[in-house]
């Protein structure tokens, strides 16, 4: 087994970095690697490796600039004044597990002059309280860079603050619930044990006045959220699962006030307490759940740098607010930083790790002219780069849109989950209203008790939860390897395909058709074919205008009108010329070229030529092992299309296909009581991405078929569709083993609870430990598959 570095777990270069750690000589695959080692170690942190269950990422050997973190500009907008100084939030993406929070609070806390600090792994946020006298942000920055957890700047202070002043409310209520919970017990085994009567009537008082002042604060103000809730149901006329909590608890708890207060003979504030404990517990894992799903999504929104360096006309340069970029500014991107906006790479090559983006941790190697996006990270030397977009209209931006859009939506099998358990509430309360009278017949003393424990114990807590809570989980695991939902029912269709139909050019190819050769030119030159055939294609978006983007001396073409499947037209120096498929450009039998023709016929061939995208064979295979069927649906002519369909190992591959030529099959295989999933990137597969039964667009394609798809993918890696489509199968088997858990638990707690061999605080455990369980069982979905 080759050698791995011992702080990244990458592979080791040779020859290797070598450094005497923890009384051993360990290999590293760098400096930075190594010096961060051995920081960790003098730190006396060294736990941090026994703790960790992911290897750390690489650590660059170049310290990053962070120099513009001490700017006033900046930290007037995104630092706030705290007692004995300021704090600020931010965001790093090196953060993989708690070990991680762990060692940075640890780190942070050895600076000088930092106040406090706090590391949170599933958010990858760090807020940092610091003493302006005594250091400046950008000294722990540094280290935290040092580490290996480069900062980023996190706007959105304001949701950052409420939703983490939300939390350590909802954490303190769970506290105080707790304590709660555990001195209602206490008092309540004592009187439990009195099985003879033999207590002293003080005495019993005494404990139920003490439960009573203890358990109030739980009921009001720990359970406040449940009352709420109830109340807005009420209003709202529905009766769901915050009606049946609040009504046990409220009735738990007044029974048991006017118990003690009449002298009767049983009391049940523990069970009032107990109920608000345990569903805390569960509704903040599953808030856990919905926080994972979220992180990545805010990472997309946020990562971007305050300054960027742009360069002046005398080549100069000027540090500048993100918001005074404009388009054609030519920036300057420093190693390790991140991109300000969307643009093209002047350099001759360069490197940016996507993973914010994509998922893909890997730097993907950028050359002239190729598309640089913003919230991505330059890695190894610096870049220059022409802006193209800004802002809103920047691919980081309208990803965080899709997802946000996707969010709003409840998926229509959560509403279900929701209606049944509306009409299970309804039915509980009747089979309540019955349990009650029966036994207020046959044994008044335990009426109550027994239609409190029927109450409690069959609360569809679970229910509720199953389906909200495995979506959540899914939702982040997809974000994880770069796939964005957008629809709100698109992983429960996901899960169902039988066919998977595949576009060519730039969905299995690689999207960049290079020119191979001018041939039959008649009445004109090559040079001059390729100058008409760059101005034809100059606005478009097909994956062909780029073989066309070298060409110099392009004339000014007018009036262009692109045919969908078929080429574009448009008139230059007064003469109407057409470059696409022979019927379109030359009025000819389709022959498989592209050809250039005008009013006197055809005047040039172009021969083209496209690369299946590196892992298309591979994930055409993984989708094979998972039983789908698979297609391939081309505009191209058949020779190429066959060529490449054998290459990637799809059999049954059809060219020429028109946008409605691609719908009318998939429509096909729908007639044939197949579910079909479509995977493209074209402004012509919209229609089709629209009429499958579910859509994966790839990231780096068109707006259009972004916005018709139902899932995009943020990267251009295919191996996150079959990745994808596993987590859609796990989603849906979780799901359904969650239903039938909260179903079966119903049914057996129900009649259990009616006989009246359950009490009030072991129905209340049960209920609890149900919702637990489904929410235990949906988290197991975080884990990403391999792709």
């Amino acid at each position: 087994m080759a050698e791995v570095c011992h702080h990244c777990g990458e592979p080791l270069l040779q020859p290797a970095v070598r450094a005497d750690v923890d009384g051993a000589a360990r290999g590293f695959c760098c400096e930075g690697c190594a010096a961060a080692a051995r920081w960790i170690l003098d730190a006396r942190l060294d736990d941090y490796y026994r703790l960790r269950s992911v290897p750390a990422g690489r650590v660059d050997a170049d310290a990053p600039a962070l120099a513009a973190w001490d700017r006033e500009e900046l930290l007037a907008g995104h630092a706030r004044a705290v007692e004995g100084g300021r704090e600020i939030t931010v965001l790093t993406d090196g953060m993989r597990c708690a070990a991680c929070a762990w060692l940075i609070d640890r780190a942070l806390a050895r600076e000088s002059g930092v106040l406090d600090s706090t590391a949170n792994a599933i958010t990858g946020r760090i807020r940092i309280a610091w003493n302006p006298a005594l250091t400046t942000l950008s000294q722990p920055l540094a280290r935290l860079a040092s580490l290996g957890y480069r900062p980023y700047l996190a706007t959105g202070e304001a949701r950052e603050r409420a939703r983490r002043s939300e939390r350590n409310r909802d954490l303190l209520r769970i506290g105080l619930a707790g304590i709660g919970a555990m001195q209602a017990m206490m008092f309540a085994e004592a009187l439990y044990l009195d099985t003879r009567g033999e207590m002293p009537l003080p005495t019993r008082d005494f404990f139920r006045w003490i439960t009573f002042m203890v358990s109030t604060p739980v009921v009001f103000w720990a359970g406040w959220p449940f009352l709420v809730g109830a109340w807005h149901e009420l209003r709202g006329r529905r009766l769901g699962m915050d009606v049946l909590i609040a009504g046990s608890t409220l009735l738990a708890w007044a029974a048991s006030t006017i118990e003690t207060v009449r002298g009767g003979v049983h009391v049940w504030y523990d069970a009032a307490v107990m109920f608000v404990f345990l569903l805390l517990v569960a509704r903040q894992l599953e808030q856990r759940a919905r926080g994972i799903a979220s992180a990545q999504v805010d990472a997309l929104a946020r990562a971007r740098p305050a300054f960027a360096t742009r360069e002046l006309a005398d080549g100069s340069r000027e540090s500048v607010p993100l918001d005074a970029l404009a388009v054609d500014d030519i920036v300057r991107v420093a190693v390790g930083e991140p991109v300000p906006a969307d643009g093209v790479l002047l350099d001759d090559d360069a490197r940016f790790e996507e993973s914010l983006l994509t998922g893909e941790s890997t730097p993907v190697s950028k050359h002239a002219g190729d598309a640089v996006y913003a919230g991505t990270a330059c890695r190894e030397h610096a870049a220059r780069m022409r802006i193209t977009e800004v802002g809103a209209g920047t691919r980081l931006a309208e990803l965080a849109r899709l997802v946000e859009t996707a969010q709003a939506h409840r998926p229509a099998l959560a509403r279900g989950a929701e209606r049944i358990a509306g009409w299970f509430v309804a039915g509980l309360l009747l089979a309540a209203t019955a349990v009650y009278l029966w036994w207020r017949a046959h044994d008044p003393a335990r009426a109550f008790e027994v239609t409190l424990a029927l109450l409690v114990i069959s609360c569809p807590c679970a229910l509720s939860l199953a389906v909200p809570a495995a979506l959540a989980a899914a939702h982040g695991a997809l974000a994880k390897i770069g796939v964005l939902s957008v629809r709100p029912d698109a992983l429960d269709r996901l899960a169902r395909v039988t066919d998977v139909v595949f576009d060519k050019t730039g969905t299995l190819g690689d999207g960049k058709p290079h020119l191979q050769g001018v041939d039959a030119c008649i009445g004109i030159d090559a040079d001059k074919a390729l100058c008409i055939a760059a101005a034809l294609e100059r606005d478009s978006s097909h994956p062909l205008a780029a073989a066309f983007a070298h060409v110099a001396g392009v004339p000014t073409a007018a009036n262009l009108r692109a045919v969908a499947g078929q080429g574009v037209e448009g008139m230059i120096d007064g003469q109407r010329w057409r470059i696409g498929t022979a019927p379109f450009a030359i009025g000819q039998d389709d022959d498989g070229a592209i050809w250039l023709g005008n009013a006197a016929g055809a005047r040039a061939r172009f021969a083209f030529a496209e690369r299946e995208r590196p892992d298309a064979a591979r994930a055409v295979a993984r989708l094979r092992e998972q039983g789908l069927a698979l297609h391939l649906a081309s505009g191209d002519a058949a020779a190429p299309v066959a060529r490449f369909a054998e290459a990637v190992g799809i059999s049954d591959a059809y060219a020429r296909q028109s946008p409605e030529d691609k719908l009318a099959r998939v429509r096909a295989l729908q007639a044939d009581g197949r579910s079909v999933a479509m995977v493209g990137d074209g402004l012509n597969d919209a229609p089709v991405l629209a009429g499958a039964d579910v859509s994966l667009a790839i990231g780096d394609g068109a707006a259009l078929a972004q916005r018709a798809a139902d899932l995009v993918l943020s990267g251009s890696a295919l191996g996150n569709v079959p990745a994808a489509i596993a987590i859609a199968r796990r989603t849906r088997r979780i799901v359904r083993q969650n239903l039938a858990w909260a179903v079966g638990y119903n049914l057996l707690a129900l009649p259990l609870a009616a006989a009246g061999v359950v009490t009030p605080w072991l129905a209340a455990l049960g209920m609890a430990l149900s919702s637990l369980a489904v929410t235990a069982n949906a988290l197991r979905l975080t884990r990403v598959p391999s792709r």
